[in-house]
């Protein structure tokens, strides 16, 4: 059986409980068992990521998911590029398949409209994609 690990930065709750809804009901539709670790923030995802590559379990796919909404400071920028960053880094050294909704949105009537499953249902496209391209990995993967 497929297993995914789904990594969220709680940060807004009510937007991560949509995302959540999202990618839940898309693996549950395609019956594949998941867990969800939960870490502070967009910036906690790659070192989290990270630890759940080297530990022993066993996970064929990863959703990384979050919100960014920008402020009044630079912070925005160096949250959204370092996590992203440090992501894809270590999708790319350890072949990892990977769904990403870390939303990054100037406010929240943005966030709230992608991460709703009932309007744009990005919580739902980032679990597809990681099927997608586990999908890839096991007909290319060595």
């Amino acid at each position: 059986m497929t297993k995914v690990l789904v990594i969220e930065a709680r940060f807004y709750d009510d937007l991560n409980d949509m995302l959540l809804d999202g990618i839940g009901e898309t693996l549950s539709a395609q019956e594949v068992a998941y867990d969800v670790l939960t870490v502070p923030g967009a910036l906690e995802v790659p070192a989290a990521l990270n630890m759940a590559v080297k530990s022993i379990q066993d996970y064929d796919a990863y959703v990384v998911a979050g919100v960014i909404i920008r402020g009044e400071t630079g912070h925005y920028d160096v949250v959204v590029n370092e996590s992203a960053r440090g992501v894809y880094d270590l999708v790319e050294k350890h072949q990892l398949a990977l769904g990403n909704v870390i939303l990054t949105v100037e406010d929240y009537a943005q966030a709230e409209a992608r991460a709703n499953k009932a309007k744009k249902n990005k919580g739902g496209e980032a679990a597809e994609a990681a099927l997608r391209m586990l999908e890839i990995k096991r007909q290319y993967a060595v």
